[in-house]
């Protein structure tokens, strides 16, 4: 009987292809499906589930590529069934709760600390005035702040804050600042690193050089090979391992003191631009660790 894997995305394009590849190569099928079109169904459902493609079995494992957001019932109900698969048997990659924490950035900071992983000075509140107070005091000792959505990825809605007046209202930001020191470049230029850890290992990297301060290849940045450096891949595994990750794209700088300090962590990373700068077949890293440490682990356990 052949493997059978269900990838959750709303679209699967140059990534959905890549891992289908990949998956075919190792002799599995891939479906790609939206967590959205998937239902409860407790007297038709197999172990009270429906995902579309997969009604006669539920699938070896589940490669999550993307979860659409909607109302707070909505991707409640989507994440449901990210917990649901494991209790039934079924391997998910990343694991749902790994997903959760990188998704939310006040806890991504608040485990990053907690593990002493370096990560900038970071505020997270509801409160306007308080917001306002914590920019005049930033600013009193020479510093920038850094805006973000608490819910966010591709550097979108990101805002530097210098004064009070900058502050958006926090409606604009769904009632909730989530303010992060702002770090400037060692090199002076507008450049971080990217670092893909599969498995607990740091399996390839890259410079990403922004035409501004936001260096999301998503917003325009341009991908350098990174140097080897044992000091930038031991401190991105830190950091996937103190949010629980098995893989993730870490994000990190170097200060202007020079100092390593983790930006962001990413369940669900994209690799396109990475892949230009490397020569091992990203997807191929993937896809091999997931069958390998995880997927027919499961089914080693299930057929025993």
């Amino acid at each position: 009987m052949i493997g059978r894997i269900a990838i959750f995305t709303d679209d699967p394009g140059w990534h959905g292809k890549k891992l289908s590849r990949a998956f075919a190569a190792r002799g599995y099928q891939a479906v790609n499906l939206s967590l959205s079109e998937c239902r409860v169904d407790l007297e038709r459902g197999i172990a009270g589930l429906v995902l579309p493609g997969f009604e006669d079995r539920l699938p070896d494992g589940a490669f999550v590529r993307g979860v659409s957001g909607g109302t707070l019932e909505q991707v409640i109900l989507r994440l449901d069934f990210l917990h649901a698969l494991p209790a039934a048997g079924v391997p998910v990659y990343n694991p749902v709760r790994a997903i959760e924490t990188s998704v939310d950035k006040a806890m991504t900071s608040l485990l990053l600390h907690r593990a002493g992983v370096p990560t900038p000075p970071t505020w997270v509140m509801e409160s306007e005035a308080q917001a306002r107070a914590l920019l005049i005091r930033e600013a009193a000792s020479g510093h920038e702040l850094v805006l973000k959505p608490l819910f966010g990825s591709q550097g979108t809605g990101l805002r530097r804050l210098t004064t009070p007046a900058d502050l958006p209202p926090a409606a604009e930001y769904r009632d909730v600042y989530y303010l992060q020191r702002f770090v400037g470049s060692a090199t002076g230029n507008w450049e971080d690193y990217r670092v893909l850890v599969v498995g607990g290992r740091s399996r390839a990297a890259m410079i990403r050089r922004g035409a501004s301060w936001i260096n999301n290849v998503a917003q325009g940045a341009c991908c350098l090979p990174a140097p080897a450096d044992p000091a930038l891949f031991q401190m991105a595994e830190a950091a996937s391992q103190a949010l629980g990750m098995a893989y993730t794209g870490v994000d990190l700088m170097r200060d202007r003191d020079g100092q390593l300090t983790v930006i962001e962590v990413n369940s669900i990373p994209a690799w396109r631009g990475l892949q230009t700068v490397v020569k091992d077949d990203v997807a191929t890293l993937l896809v091999n660790d997931f069958l390998d440490q995880h997927v027919e682990t499961a089914l080693r356990e299930r057929y025993a």
